[in-house]
């Protein structure tokens, strides 16, 4: 019999267990889960995605109509439902990380850091992006340091840490993922997450 593919290898010892990635806007999140996802068969969501689809809003509507701290409660609502699902590869966003009742959703599944070199955000992160309300500064390259440094101590918590510092091709990023991760699963400390989850899927609150 064939030796089974690594990513085979990864989603039977993950056994449902989601992936939660976390990091820096511009870290690849989207790209890095919709990859991965496919990979191993899961299905893929992004929480900035889903929130634009409940409230048929854009980001930047949100943060300038309601304020960042409704859109972080939206975060948290997305969280909270996505959670109890299996087999799911979930893009965050940059900051879900930095509200502590988020972190009681992210692990019940592995959390992974995309921690992606400064001059690689400035590099990726357009100033003219309107898409990305907290880059709306005199100076968006400081604006990016500030952000990261404030954030980091968070993203640090999570389970694998993922070290980006060049422009890579997303394969050879979801590799070293699903390498990071196999080897977190093998650790003895490492808790089985994906302990009960209700039938059906998340497309019926998010199609």
């Amino acid at each position: 019999m064939a030796p089974k593919e690594p990513k085979r290898l990864l989603a039977d010892r993950l056994q449902g267990t989601s992936l939660y990635l976390v990091g820096m806007m511009g870290s690849g999140k989207s790209t890095v889960g919709r990859y991965l996802a496919q990979r191993l068969g899961y299905q893929f969501f992004d929480t900035d995605q889903v929130i634009e689809q409940v409230t048929g809003q854009g980001i930047p509507e949100i943060f300038a109509h309601q304020g960042e701290a409704a859109f972080r409660e939206l975060e948290t609502q997305v969280l909270a439902d996505l959670c109890r699902y299996p087999r799911l590869v979930v893009a965050t966003g940059g900051g879900i990380v930095q509200r502590s009742t988020n972190w009681g959703y992210l692990q019940h599944g592995v959390v992974v850091w995309l921690d992606v070199d400064l001059a690689v955000l400035a590099q990726r992160l357009r100033p003219d992006d309107d898409s990305r309300p907290l880059l709306n500064t005199p100076d968006p390259q400081a604006t990016i340091a500030d952000i990261l440094a404030k954030r980091q101590r968070f993203y640090a918590q999570a389970d694998v840490h993922v070290r980006i510092e060049e422009a890579v091709a997303v394969t050879m990023v979801a590799d070293w993922v699903e390498a990071q991760v196999m080897r977190r699963l093998k650790d003895p400390e490492m808790h089985q997450r994906a302990d009960s989850f209700p039938a059906g899927s998340p497309e019926s609150f998010y199609p």
